[in-house]
């Protein structure tokens, strides 16, 4: 690259990825501390792009950090700066960092991921309010762990509508939960929450009244989660009381769980008065005997008050009877049209030990849309006639996930090609009726 080249079309770029790549199980940049030097001193000049107004910077480390302050302009609308597992916020950063802020004050969608497991240094933390206060149009900002002082500015911004942020770790104060009792985050439409439990979430969520339509929550530490799941839940219908909500998920994850816990389907009644709800995902980690104690009717009853779901993911436990058969199944889809993914436990036995009927199942119903389907903790024996059986009534279906083992794979390889076999079966009987 040379600087007359440089210089000449500089102006023209909006867009700036600043990424690493894989170069023999080694990462390296794509551009080279020696370039990024190069283009500190003339013929350069600073900013490098002044027309740039999207900035993404990739595995930041402490010696490339610094080295973004040549990029900004007070043109830049977005920003996405992640850290490499290395990276250490100190002063030095903190400092840079504020440069940054000072320099773009149009930032309106904001990314700032500087620690991998969520755990940002105590410098960090204290500081965000202070940084997050020199971007007062933000119109989405996805981070780690913010403080109180930061939650309380960015519930007075009138543009947020995206939000994606760890609560600190401790319990929010009264006087936090007061100020964000009045008119608090009032465009919001996606609010996505990680915390240690559930008791720290209750603590931020209990005043708050939003029209959000997506609602994530992950809960890293979900010890007795079972037990506040149901107070949750109500809490959520409190939350955005004018039927908005679209989209819930629930992430729990508990590294020590023992035994068997199990979730009543009772639990998530509560949410069936959002009648436009498009997808509930319910998921475990590390806790894989959570599990969700649900029968026919209970996934009937889910299925009638949610017609316009398309994605429906509730965990199953390899070491319980599901009580969930494939009538209730179709009855699922055959209620939600739209329906595109479905992870759901489902006791295939009936179908499993009877032979293939000539005939097609439920005079002739098939669901057009769906086309992933995942049934953890359900086992096989005949994938044949399970394949059968769902390519009659799912005929799209392309992906099929189960257990390791569990036989799942199998349907998944062959389902494919038994719409075939049924054409080529169906031509053979009408060849031998002519």
């Amino acid at each position: 690259m040379t600087g007359p080249f440089f210089c000449k079309y500089n102006h023209r770029v909006r867009s700036l990825l600043n990424q690493c790549r894989n170069t023999m199980g080694y990462w390296t940049y794509i551009i080279d501390t020696d370039t990024w030097n190069a283009l500190n001193y003339p013929p350069f000049s600073v900013p490098l792009l002044p027309n740039l107004t999207s900035l993404t910077w990739t595995e930041a480390s402490n010696k490339t950090f610094h080295y973004i302050r040549l990029l900004v302009t007070p043109k830049l609308t977005t920003l996405n700066i992640s850290a490499s597992y290395s990276f250490t916020f100190s002063p030095a950063e903190h400092s840079i960092l504020s440069s940054i802020a000072k320099s773009c004050p149009s930032i309106s969608h904001l990314d700032l991921h500087f620690s991998r497991y969520g755990n940002e240094s105590t410098e960090f933390v204290e500081n965000t309010a202070t940084l997050l206060q020199s971007w007062s149009q933000l119109i989405s900002l996805r981070t780690g762990t913010v403080s109180e002082a930061a939650i309380t500015y960015l519930s007075n911004l009138p543009s947020l509508r995206v939000l994606k942020i760890t609560l600190p770790s401790t319990l929010i104060s009264v006087d936090t939960q007061e100020l964000l009792r009045r008119p608090a985050f009032c465009a919001l439409q996606e609010l996505d929450i990680t915390c240690k439990n559930m008791d720290f979430l209750d603590a931020f969520l209990k005043q708050l009244a939003i029209t959000a339509k997506v609602l994530s929550f992950t809960i890293t530490d979900g010890v007795d989660s079972t037990r506040a799941l149901p107070a949750l839940i109500s809490r959520l219908c409190n939350l955005c009381a004018d039927n908005s909500l679209q989209q819930v998920q629930l992430s729990i994850t508990d590294q020590h769980a023992r035994g068997i816990s199990s979730i009543e389907a009772a639990t998530f009644q509560p949410l069936f008065t959002f009648r436009d709800l498009r997808k509930f995902n319910f998921t475990t980690y590390n806790c894989y005997y959570y599990v969700v104690r649900m029968d026919d009717a209970d996934l009937v009853e889910m299925a009638k008050a949610w017609p316009l779901l398309e994605d429906l993911a509730i965990p199953g436990c390899p070491k319980t009877d599901h009580e969930v058969t494939p009538h209730a199944f179709v009855s699922l889809l055959s209620h939600c049209p739209r329906l595109v993914s479905v992870a759901v436990p489902v006791d295939w036995t009936t179908i499993d030990y009877d032979d293939i009927p000539r005939d097609i199942p439920y005079q002739g119903f098939s669901h057009s849309t769906v086309s992933e389907l995942v049934f953890q903790a359900s086992v096989v024996d005949n994938p044949l006639r399970i394949a059968a059986f769902i390519s009659a009534i799912a005929p799209n279906v392309t992906s099929i996930e189960g257990d390791d083992g569990s036989g799942w794979s199998i349907v998944d390889r062959i389902i494919g090609d038994v719409p075939m076999i049924r054409e080529q079966g169906m031509k053979m009987m009408l060849n031998r009726s002519m």
